[in-house]
């Protein structure tokens, strides 16, 4: 079976580097090279000795270090790098997975989440969050979709594209629903560090789960798409040397002066994150005031964290608007289609710095356009 277009990614390469404003990217706002040289004195001249060499497959020994420290339990040999988050994914649906396999996916979804799967003649059943609850999905409704060869669940937490974040109690019964089964559970945590309120962060998975299998990157919590620098942890070693096999079919390994300014980034997350949570906290209270002006127009219900939120549109079709919207003003927003959602939803992102201003410039031509 073929795979089918990306549709979300077809958008983004019609409109990403045309587009006057975005409005609905899920990254928060970049950093540059000297702003993450800053962190760590010497590292100019440091940089400037990488070796452009090929990298070990598996990643620098010493950035899979860094990675480490940031689990509780995860070895750095409990570590794989990859190019960015979309190609552990891709592996996984191949390394792991059979056709044939049943899978269930947290919906809706960023789309390589579940059509990768598809692609290959493997069942896929999705756990729906409700848009009524703030996206929460129904934990009774998960061990329904459990089949006799389901072979794995995905969770997404933080969630693309509706911001939902599991509480704890959740989490642990997701984890519980899989052991019992025996159920690989792979966590896409590429938001984590977003949370708008630090209490509320998670644990990883690959820390409390055997079966476990945490992916994380440095592009949405961090500003840091441009590095292409993501990473697996597990502790199942099984799975870890599929994932690993596969990737030689892939990217085989790393770009060397990536790895080294991911170095940088790793060892300084937590002053990262804390700079894009105030920015994310600071916008979300101009969203929801904007939401609350337009009540008549938007269903909404503030998220507890990530970098985007998926509002109902109340006026018609949403694919329509942002059609309209980029035409009339080039802001681009993303329209729910894009995830294969039923109904009316629109994808805003509010982490980049001049999110203000663009709020401001589609709140007018909405006024205006009635």
């Amino acid at each position: 079976m073929q795979i089918r277009p990306f549709e979300l990614e077809r958008y983004f390469a019609r409109h990403e580097f045309s587009a006057k404003y975005l409005l609905g990217s899920s990254d928060p706002e970049a950093m540059s090279i000297a702003d993450l040289l800053a962190f760590e004195s010497g590292s100019e001249d440091a940089l400037k000795k990488v070796w452009l060499g090929y990298t070990e497959s598996l990643g620098d020994p010493a950035l899979r270090r860094d990675i480490a420290t940031l689990y509780e339990s995860v070895t750095p040999e409990q570590i794989l790098l990859f190019t960015g988050a979309e190609e552990p994914i891709f592996a996984f649906m191949h390394a792991v997975l059979e056709p044939g396999d049943h899978f269930v996916v947290h919906f809706p979804s960023y789309q390589s989440h579940y059509s990768v799967a598809e692609s290959r003649n493997i069942e896929v059943s999705y756990w729906c969050g409700d848009p009524a609850h703030n996206w929460t999905p129904d934990l009774a409704e998960l061990p329904k979709l459990i089949k006799h060869n389901t072979r794995a669940i995905l969770i997404c937490t933080p969630h693309n594209p509706t911001g939902y974040l599991f509480d704890r109690e959740s989490w642990n019964r997701v984890i519980e629903i899989a052991r019992q089964r025996g159920l690989y559970l792979f966590c896409d945590e590429v938001y984590r560090g977003s949370e708008h309120n630090v209490a509320d962060r998670l644990p990883q998975m690959a820390d409390h789960y055997e079966k476990g299998i945490s992916l994380n990157c440095l592009s949405k919590n961090c500003g840091l798409a441009g590095l292409r620098t993501g990473w697996i942890a597990t502790k199942d070693r099984q799975i870890y040397n599929q994932l690993a096999t596969f990737k030689d079919y892939l990217t085989i390994c790393n770009c060397a002066p990536g790895e080294y300014l991911a170095g940088i980034a790793v060892r300084n997350i937590d002053k990262i994150f804390e700079t894009q949570r105030q920015r994310l906290v600071r916008h979300l209270d101009l969203l929801a005031a904007f939401f609350a002006r337009h009540e008549t127009r938007f269903s909404w219900q503030r998220p507890r964290a990530g970098t985007v939120t998926f509002p109902a549109w109340l006026g018609g079709s949403a694919l329509d608007l942002c059609d309209r919207l980029i035409a009339e003003t080039g802001i681009m927003l993303i329209p729910g289609t894009f995830f294969d959602m039923p109904g009316d939803y629109l994808r805003f992102g509010y982490g980049r710095a001049n999110f203000a201003d663009v709020l401001e410039r589609f709140e007018n031509w909405l006024i205006k356009a009635g």
